[in-house]
């Protein structure tokens, strides 16, 4: 996962979860991570790959359109390449985003999710009084079939 590149969405999470996005990628380690916690940062890790697609090819224009640059390299079909990659880098972004916003929204505060309760499983045992333990003699002996 993307942990260590920020990304766009971290101030949300950081608010979602109510902590840093480092200290979630930590409990999202342990066994008791929310199923929530777990989406929102594979989310947040293709987020942080889609908008880094975003930038590089926004960096690659900016120096192919550079006014010192010779216009002789200037490619249109190499332009409208990165078009279509940016394109693309955009629409990944933007649905990562809504992804991670929807499920932000639908969680409940972090106050109010539910941690996983673990219990010790409990046995009842009793004992009889000794007359109650007896069974009568003939109990759950077999009748004998008559001709």
């Amino acid at each position: 996962m993307s942990r260590g590149k920020a990304c766009t969405v971290d101030a949300d999470l950081q608010k979602g979860f109510g902590n840093p996005v480092p200290e979630l990628y930590e409990a999202a380690a342990g066994d008791d991570a929310s199923p929530a916690l777990a989406r929102a940062l594979e989310l947040r890790s293709f987020l942080a790959l889609a908008e880094e697609q975003v930038a590089r090819v926004r960096d690659r224009v900016h120096a192919d359109m550079d006014p010192d640059r010779d216009m002789g390299e200037l490619s249109a079909d190499k332009l409208r390449f990165d078009a279509q990659w940016l394109e693309a880098a955009l629409e990944a972004r933007d649905g990562y985003r809504a992804a991670l916003g929807e499920l932000l929204r639908t969680m409940p505060p972090p106050a109010q999710q539910a941690r996983p309760v673990r219990t010790a499983q409990l046995r009842a045992t009793a004992t009889l009084p000794l007359s109650a333990a007896r069974a009568p003699p003939r109990a759950g002996a077999a009748r004998a079939r008559r001709p």
